[in-house]
């Protein structure tokens, strides 16, 4: 079993979680390779170093140290070379890249002992006209909105080339199940279970009150046409990946064949995870009557 870390080098404490992974790994003999970059966080004399694309090309799991951005940025690597990631959160929320650091020894230990699983993820695709880009990723969701202009931007919604409506906002976003935690669920969109074979399309700030967030087949192929516009418009990948477009300009989502694969351990529980992070169905009429 061989490993690939990437770690986020902002981190104030990433040095002592590599710390705590390195002896880990020492300790129970597995074979790991570090990004390049975290040559200057690293300890011992015997670990091996190497680019992104070797690491993804050679590990058999990647392992990847920050929190849920950090992840979402190194499972690029991941979906290129169809490797399984787990995230250690060093983070602030931490819901994507759920493993704290008190239990890295435990689960790469049931890793070794091939206690794990993979869970598969829905992955977005994004080509626009007209445009010379290769296609869009996003893991989370693809996001217009309307960059720095004050006022709203008008949008033609199409789902498998029928005509859905025509609606002015701030923006689109057009979320998997993975990234329905984020900022689909700040614009009053749906919670999504990560096995559901959908995409939630929710508009930002709509100037109407009929217009309200829509689920739709995974199969689908969504369309969206923007329309004249003074100013460039902001299509944004995972709140990581800025695609700047001059308007009008149409873009098309659809699934990707790949799946993202995300290493889990057994104990893993989606719903555990929703009510100790986001709080998920909290009563603090009870909770305020225990103290």
């Amino acid at each position: 079993m061989k490993l690939g870390i990437i770690g986020n080098t902002h981190k104030e404490n990433l040095r002592g979680v590599l710390d705590i992974l390195s002896e880990t790994f020492i300790s129970l003999k597995i074979n790991a390779t570090y990004h390049e970059d975290l040559k200057e966080y690293i300890g011992y004399p015997e670990a091996g170093f190497a680019d992104l694309d070797t690491i993804g090309a050679t590990s058999d799991f990647l392992v990847s140290i920050g929190g849920d951005g950090t992840l979402l940025a190194s499972s690029v690597t991941a979906y290129k070379y169809d490797k399984p990631i787990v995230g250690v959160n060093i983070g602030k929320l931490g819901f994507l890249a759920e493993l704290p650091t008190e239990q890295v020894k435990e689960f790469f230990s049931d890793l070794q002992q091939k206690k794990w699983y993979v869970e598969e993820r829905i992955v977005l695709l994004a080509e626009s006209q007209p445009s010379s880009l290769e296609p869009l990723i996003a893991f989370n969701d693809f996001v217009i909105d309307k960059g720095g202009w004050p006022k709203m931007i008008e949008m033609k919604l199409f789902v498998d080339e029928e005509y859905v409506t025509t609606f002015a906002a701030d923006g689109l976003i057009m979320s998997t199940p993975s990234g329905s935690t984020g900022y689909n669920l700040s614009a009053g969109g749906p919670i999504v279970t990560p096995g559901a074979s959908v995409i939630t399309l929710s508009p930002i700030s709509a100037h109407s009150l009929t217009i309200r967030p829509l689920v739709i087949d995974a199969r689908q192929k969504v369309k969206m046409i923007v329309g004249a516009h003074q100013t460039k418009v902001h299509v944004n990948c995972d709140g990581q990946r800025v695609i700047e477009f001059q308007p009008p300009f149409e873009i098309n989502i659809t699934q990707s064949d790949r799946k993202l694969k995300l290493l889990r351990s057994p104990s893993f529980s989606y719903f555990q995870v929703l009510r100790s992070k986001l709080f998920w169905g909290a009563d603090y009429r009870i909770i305020n009557t225990t103290k």
